[in-house]
């Protein structure tokens, strides 16, 4: 089977050649592994001595080069390769595409970096870089907490759909897929996730309840912008081959033991908005992929019936999401990518424990298909390249 061809079996409840895999992590790992793999001074890359890549690249190809060494299956097309602001818009600035802390694959990712170090996103999220021992992180710093009204937020530079070119699409695809045709999923965003990033977490849970029109208005907004670029993208897409399989968001909506709002709020506030996502990416025949951390089985059913083919990252340490569980109770329905943990196992285990538990997923969860193997989040910068390599092993699948 071509890649392709192995994960659409997979995430269609039939048995593959062998178990798909997907690879995310920080870009300390990739530098790294170009480094261990020999590929640092692949062409285009940023890290090594070739040129540094530019606006006019959409994928780099020295991490490309890491995910054709690892024999990952899978690849993303992502809403931030192609924004376009206005001049201006954002004051003063440079676009900066690739020295993004929260880049975890090839794609190139904008970010708009002011004088002072601040980096915004297209949504007008803001960031600061955070360094620790083991490398960065970008850290979040709330534009919205200000408002007190829904005239407040009106004054926020939203983005427009009209803010994004997607005529790169095909050069894009055709970049990941040389040489062969990989799964290709569509990155479209957050609703929940950007909005509480944007007014602060601890106002946003309070509006929930107490001001509900504030954030419902800004995940509206959120939402109308999200839904017109999955029909662009995959409109342009189509017109290039049709090469684009899945349709990717994601929401944390669950901590360690519980969902972060109640069910009957998760339906009132958030649902609705998912449920347009969901509905976007059906009317041009994909299917879905649903990210959320933590505790999530209570929603589990309402997500299947909303239309989710496929739930990431299968957090393991999280109530109630054994994977033996999740495969018996929803095996039927739903697919599921992720599973190998990222706090406990990959940083501190070794690499044979890294083997052994790559082998029980792909026994328990990729029965007959319905798995790809992946780590529960992205590999993070203090695990040992001996478990990530571990992880790879062709044996396991």
């Amino acid at each position: 089977m071509t890649p392709r061809e192995r994960v659409n079996a997979a995430v269609s409840h039939r048995a593959p050649d062998r178990t798909p895999v997907d690879f995310l992590a920080v870009p300390e790992i990739w530098q790294a592994l170009l480094e261990e793999l020999s590929l640092a001074g692949a062409a285009g890359s940023a890290a090594g001595p070739a040129a540094p890549l530019d606006q006019s690249v959409y994928v780099d190809p020295a991490w490309e080069a890491v995910l054709r060494a690892l024999e990952v299956d899978c690849r993303v097309l992502s809403y931030d390769q192609f924004c376009a602001p206005p001049a201006g818009v954002f004051g003063e600035g440079v676009p900066e595409w690739w020295d993004v802390m929260s880049r975890s694959t090839p794609a190139r990712m904008w970010r708009w970096k002011k004088p002072d170090g601040m980096a915004r996103d297209i949504f007008g999220r803001c960031f600061t870089v955070q360094r620790n021992a083991a490398g960065a992180y970008e850290e979040n710093q709330p534009v919205l907490g200000d408002a007190q009204s829904v005239e407040d937020l009106r004054r926020h530079p939203w983005p427009q759909p009209d803010w994004w070119d997607w005529s790169g699409v095909p050069a894009a695809v055709s970049a990941m897929n040389a040489g062969t045709q990989y799964h290709v999923r569509f990155r479209a965003g957050s609703v929940f996730e950007v909005a509480w990033q944007l007014r602060g977490l601890d106002l946003f849970m309070m509006d929930m309840a107490l001001q509900p029109e504030i954030p419902r208005y800004i995940m509206e907004r959120l939402t109308e912008v999200i839904v017109e670029n999955i029909h662009r993208a995959l409109s342009q897409a189509a017109r290039a081959g049709d090469a684009v399989d899945m349709v990717y968001f994601y929401d944390d909506v669950a901590a360690a033991s519980s969902l972060l709002v109640s069910e009957q709020m998760w339906d009132q506030m958030i649902r609705p908005f998912h449920q347009a996502v969901i509905s976007a990416a059906r009317a041009h025949g994909k299917q879905v992929m649903y990210h959320s951390d933590g505790a999530l089985r209570p929603l589990i059913p309402r997500l299947v019936d909303m239309g989710v083919n496929v739930l990431n990252p299968l957090q393991p340490s999280a109530s109630g999401m054994e994977p033996a569980g999740l495969k018996k109770d929803f095996g039927g329905k739903l697919a599921f990518h992720g599973g190998i943990d990222i706090v406990r196992l990959l940083p501190r285990g070794t690499p044979e424990e890294v083997v052994a538990e790559a082998k029980r997923l792909v026994r328990e969860l990729g029965a007959g298909g319905g798995y790809v193997l992946a780590s529960s989040h992205h590999i993070q910068a203090d695990t040992p390249l001996a478990n990530v390599r571990a992880l790879y092993d062709t044996s396991i699948r």
